[in-house]
């Protein structure tokens, strides 16, 4: 993996913020691959499947959505066998002001289009040290 590639899956990172603060779902494809598993397993969610399912979440959540996701902290890394990872740190605003954080787990495809993300785990941090 190259610098460009590093600096495209960071910029890709950081896109996911702000097409879902803006609501832009109709562009997820943008940020995953038509088969993407997004895993909202720690939440009691189980797993979305395509960016469809992704959006569709979006919309129901409505005005429970967070007002703000930043994206920080990201790391990437190159497995042996090739498969590209990323792990970074997400921060929530809701619209109340509380805060929530969690850990994006990402493991990503470069496509066609460019770097997409192929699988996503979502785990909420709620205690600290663990």
């Amino acid at each position: 993996m190259n610098v460009s590639d590093r600096l495209a899956i960071h910029e890709l990172l950081g896109l996911h913020g702000h097409l879902m603060d803006a609501g832009e779902f109709d562009r997820l494809g943008e940020l995953f691959t038509p088969d993407v598993v997004y895993d909202l397993s720690a939440y009691g969610a189980g797993e979305l499947h395509g960016p469809e399912a992704i959006a569709a979440a979006g919309r129901a959540l409505g005005d429970r959505n967070p007002v703000g996701h930043h994206v920080t902290n990201i790391v990437v890394r190159e497995d042996a066998d090739g498969t590209v990872r990323a792990v970074s740190k997400g921060i929530g605003v809701l619209t109340d002001g509380s805060t929530g954080s969690v850990v994006y787990a990402d493991e990503l495809r470069n496509t066609a289009d460019g770097w997409r993300i192929a699988r996503r785990t979502v785990t909420p941090r709620r205690t600290p040290l663990r």
